[in-house]
């Protein structure tokens, strides 16, 4: 292993609040660290330090000679009316190749990124091809390491996958910052928290974040005992000091400085053992007993001449928790908007429940004044008393309920970070009772504490749930069904989201075989050879496969309910095991599924 990067004793503030100080850390070769920690930080003040965009209040940052380090920022900003070749040409620096040797190095890393058009107007690009572009342009600098500030943003499920695949096979080491939990665990062999509960501003575990997780516990565990002994010899001095002037003899000065130190030490120690707040949020639900909430049958929608969906039929009833899938463009903004009445669908019908109440989270956050003060933001009637399921509360409680200080109060809403501004809308949601939630992209900026208690939260809304993410643990944890749409018309439904990766690969396998497959002659490929039957052993396997799914499934749930236990959410090493299970159970069902669909298609 090579030392690449190292920080001594690094710190930052931004006027009087701090965002960490004391830092000291160093990057070798064989990183592939996830920085973590909640918002606020410090972590893409961090990132800006290390990549020499920013410059600490105190310490010292050394690297190695020649080091060549790339940065991506969280927003992909790019010069206007270039094309995709030209962006990444001007990266390309290297004074010892010609322009065809440029050329020809930029079209085979935009090929490997799966651009097919590199005359395309920057400018027309999707959120998502910007962030492969982004990452392109850091890539064709060949860079030592590699720092990404939320890398995943913008990213649908596809793109997530590829950034995945890319990282794992990096010959490079990078730093990134993401609350993305599956991500984490997939990419990194390292992690970072910052977060001033700790005595060192930050806690490294090597590993993976599963692995961090058990060892976070156990970090916590051991301080809040440490903190316990330390308040007993607090209490014994105390008394000890009690007995007055006959104690204090000047042999007893020492001990007496030593008291007054334990103390502040104590205090130190208590302050950094309440700092892992998270915010709380409990959805409401109106009492409809109505079964049927919300029917499509037959939609159908297209736009720009494209279809999205066609023929798609779906029932939301209470208690379901539908998780809705697709690339960018697929539709399911639009599909959120059909359901929630904002959008007509060309054809087919749409029937709600009278009275039905439903409450959106819009990834755009067009609900959100920006001009607003915190304070008429969270109270939505601008007053200092919030009436909420639970009673009525002032609005300095009902801000601190979701991490805001109270001198945050009287901020314009735009001067919030992203994280706060997403926190802001479901405090607001919080105060509707609703039969159903629709969630585009509620994750967001959020941080992993908030995802967390987001998630618990939506586990226990007894209305219907309509969620759109690209957090694949989210979806997982909360979705009791997906719907896929591909965005050529076709939606397909999947019991969990190790099915639809199933037939993701399934079909990915097939298309590059098709691809790489000898063309046959056009005489001799008059007649298409016909499927091979199903053998006797076959039909009983297809008979019985419908008993084995559901056999299977429900040991999948068992599995799931086991996981809402709190004595289990509290076990880390239980809850890791349990994990293990619920993605066995999930492979499972989802190899029964593709092999249903197999041998259906041969039956005659």
């Amino acid at each position: 292993m090579s030392l690449l990067l190292s920080c001594q004793s690094i710190g930052k503030s931004y006027g009087p609040r701090l965002l960490f100080k004391g830092i000291s850390i160093s990057f070798d070769d064989s990183e592939r660290t996830g920085l973590i920690g909640p918002n606020g930080s410090g972590k893409s003040t961090l990132l800006k330090i290390l990549a020499g965009l920013e410059t600490p209040d105190d310490g010292a940052i050394t690297s190695r000679r020649q080091l060549r380090l790339g940065y991506l920022p969280q927003e992909d900003l790019f010069p206007a009316g270039k094309t995709v070749q030209q962006i990444m040409l001007d990266a390309v620096t290297d004074p010892n190749l010609d322009e065809h040797e440029r050329l020809v190095k930029v079209e085979i890393l935009l090929d490997k990124i799966g651009f097919k058009q590199t005359d395309q107007i920057v400018d027309t690009l999707s959120g998502g091809w910007r962030k492969r572009l982004a990452v392109a342009r850091q890539l064709v600098l060949e860079p030592d390491l590699l720092l990404l500030d939320e890398p995943t943003n913008h990213l649908d499920i596809e793109g997530i996958l590829w950034l995945e695949e890319l990282l794992a096979n990096a010959r490079f080491s990078f730093l990134l910052v993401s609350h993305d939990r599956y991500f984490l665990e997939n990419a990194t062999n390292r992690v970072v928290e910052l977060n001033r509960t700790y005595a060192d501003g930050y806690l490294s575990i090597n590993g993976t974040y599963s692995d961090f997780l058990v060892k976070r516990e156990e970090h916590l565990t051991a301080q809040a005992a440490q903190q316990q002994a330390l308040a007993s010899r607090v209490r014994r001095e105390s008394e000890w000091l009690k007995r007055g002037a006959k104690a204090r003899t000047t042999k007893a000065k020492g001990r007496i400085q030593e008291a007054g130190r334990m103390m502040e030490e104590l205090a130190e120690l208590k302050a950094r053992n309440t700092k892992m707040g998270t915010a709380q949020i409990d959805f409401s639900a109106t009492d409809r007993k109505t079964r049927k909430l919300l029917t499509a049958k037959d939609v159908k929608k297209s736009l720009g001449g494209r279809t999205l969906f066609d023929h798609l039929n779906l029932i939301l009833s209470p208690g379901t928790k539908l998780g809705l899938l697709g690339p960018n463009g697929s539709g399911k903004s639009t599909l959120i908007r059909m359901l929630a009445g904002q959008l007509d669908p060309d054809s087919g019908q749409i029937w709600r429940a009278d009275g039905l109440r439903i409450v959106l989270f819009d990834q755009a956050r067009k609900q959100l004044d920006k001009s607003l003060t915190l304070r008429t933001a969270l109270s939505l009637a601008g007053t200092d008393t919030v009436v909420t399921p639970d009673g009525s509360m002032h609005i300095t409680a009902w801000a601190k309920r979701f991490l805001f200080h109270t001198e945050q109060l009287d901020m314009p809403v735009g001067n919030l970070s992203g994280g706060e501004q997403a926190r802001v809308l479901i405090a607001r949601m919080v105060l509707q009772p609703a039969d159903l939630l629709i969630l585009d992209e509620p994750t967001n900026d959020l941080d992993i504490p908030s995802l967390e208690v987001l998630e618990e939260s939506l586990q226990d809304f007894p209305g219907a749930l309509l969620l759109v993410t690209h957090d694949r643990f989210m979806l997982d944890r909360i979705s009791s069904e997906l719907l896929a749409l591909d965005g050529r018309g076709g939606a397909r439904w999947f019991a969990s989201l190790s099915q639809w990766e199933a037939a993701r690969d399934e079909a990915e396998r097939k298309e590059s075989a098709a691809k790489s497959a000898p063309k046959t002659p056009a005489r001799e490929a008059e007649k298409p050879a016909a499927p091979k039957r199903l053998s006797y052993m076959e039909l009983r396997e297809l008979e019985q496969m419908e008993g084995k799914i559901n056999t299977a499934e429900d040991e999948l749930h068992a599995f799931q309910r086991q996981m809402e236990d709190p004595k289990v959410l509290a076990d880390h090493v239980k809850l890791r095991e349990l994990c293990t299970k619920v993605d066995a159970a999930q492979a499972r069902v989802g190899k029964l599924y593709a092999r249903w669909e197999a041998l259906e298609a041969r039956k005659q």
